[in-house]
Formats: structure tokens, sequence, C-alpha cells
């Protein structure tokens, strides 16, 4: 599925470019079919993050699954930030585009610390670990600015190219179940029912979804836009993912981690000309 998707992708990119001798800003010439698929995918990743949630409440599978899939987004995403959404902001807004990608980073940073209290990616939270009834719905507010930018970094990916917004998507996606799984852990462990357990799961995957329209309204600021969602990509990458990589002492993790860059590479060897 993901070959044929990422051929689509491709193909829809080079329609775009055909029309690189026209001036105009990129936005302009956005195809309607770019920002459909945009919220197509933006669906798919918020149903990701539902199907994280019902995880937690159906417990017939190994958790550890979710850990080879922290490792391969966590690859995949740090090569995707640095080579490919990186090197477009750039050309999209100058050096100017490094200040936004700082923004975006230490955005997701400031609502993560202080917001959402200590917890791991991909792995259930116990009640004896997390009393305070309150810390749940910290937890979920932390994490929907985080999956908020989730949205705007796919509809910003496709404003540029559907090969960008493709491999955004990619990225986002692979830790989307973890990160479903995640909150509703969080908000079980802080003593809130199993249905308000999925609906935090759901509540990331509207926040998602608001990404994606909101980028939308405003796709005449994709300079913006895509540097600010490079940061957000590189924290979640390096701050939130690697880090539950390397506690884990399973040198299959490490693996996977060169498997996700190995991925992007080739991606961009046989789809991006």
């Amino acid at each position: 599925m993901g070959y044929f998707v990422l051929n689509a992708l491709s193909e829809a990119r080079s329609a775009v470019f055909n029309h690189a001798n026209l001036k105009m800003p990129i936005a302009q010439n956005i195809p309607v079919s770019h920002t459909l698929l945009a919220l197509i995918l933006g669906l798919t990743a918020a149903a990701a993050n539902i199907l994280g949630g019902l995880f937690i409440l159906h417990r017939e599978w190994s958790r550890q699954y979710l850990k080879y899939f922290l490792a391969l987004g966590a690859g995949f995403m740090l090569a995707a930030a640095i080579l490919e959404i990186l090197p477009e902001s750039v050309a999209l807004a100058g050096n100017r585009a490094y200040f936004f990608v700082l923004v975006g980073y230490f955005i997701v940073h400031f609502f993560e610390h202080n917001l959402a209290p200590h917890f791991h990616f991909g792995e259930e939270t116990h009640v004896e670990e997390f009393v305070p009834g309150h810390a749940g719905i910290s937890a979920l507010l932390g994490l929907s600015i985080h999956t908020f930018f989730d949205g705007v970094a796919i509809a910003s990916g496709f404003l540029v190219s559907g090969w960008l917004g493709g491999v955004i998507f990619l990225a986002i996606v692979l830790h989307k179940i973890p990160e479903g799984f995640t909150v509703a852990s969080l908000m079980l462990a802080s003593g809130q029912s199993r249905r308000t357990a999925l609906l935090a799961a759901i509540w990331l995957g509207v926040a998602t979804v608001a990404g994606v329209f909101l980028m939308g309204l405003l796709h005449s600021q994709e300079a913006y836009a895509l540097p600010i969602s490079a940061g957000v990509t590189l924290y979640v990458a390096a701050t939130d993912l690697v880090p539950e990589v390397n506690r884990e002492p399973d040198t299959r993790m490490a693996l996977l981690v060169f498997l996700g860059v190995a991925m992007m590479l080739l991606l961009g060897k046989f789809f991006h000309s």
C-alpha cells in the first residue's frame, strides 16, 4: 500500500512542478487534489490515534509492537526532518527558516514540559505511578498541542508538494498509535473511566484534523508553517522518541531506528527525482 501511495504522490508532485515557469507563490498553485489528500491523510493519522487508544482498552496483544513502531518512527522522522522538511523550509523562507524551526521546537517543549507530566511514549502508565486526578487532563492538553502541529505539518507539506506531504504523513503516522495508547493509559492511571480514556485518544485525532483545516485556511503562510513543523518534528523524534529507544536494551530497537532512516533514504531515491 505504501508503494502505491508514494508513487501517486510522486506523480502528483511532477504535475505541480511542470508549472515551475509560473512566477506565483506555491500556495496559489496547489491542486484541489492535494488539499483533499492532505485531509484524507490527516483523518487517517487521527484514526491511528484512536486505534492506539483502543489498544489500551483491549489487552489481547503484545505491547512490544508499540516499541517497534516508536523505534522505526524515530529514525524515519529524524531523517525526514533533516533531509526533506528543513531544506524545503530554507528554500521557502531563506535563513529566517532556522528561527521558526527553533520556535516550533520550543513550542512543543514548553507545552509538554509544563502541562504534561512525565510519561513514556508507547508504555502503559500504572495507577501507583500516576496519582493526581488532574494529571491526565494536563497530559491531554500538552499532547493536544503536539498533535495539532502534526496536522499542520501534513498540510504544510502538501502545500509544497505531494512528495513532501506524503513523507511527513508517513513520519507522523508511525508514532500515532503509540501516542493514542499513551494518552489513554495516562487517563486511566489518573482515575478516569475507560470511556474518558478513549475520548482522550479521539481528542488527539480531532486536534490533528484541526491542524490540517487551519493550514487549509492559512495556506498562504506555508513559509512560516513548514519550518515550525520542522521544529516540531525534530522535537518529537529527538526528544520524545529517541530517548524511549535508548531506554530499551534490545538491539532490535536500535536496528529499527536505522531501518527507519534507510526507509527514508530509499523512498527519496526511488520516488523523488
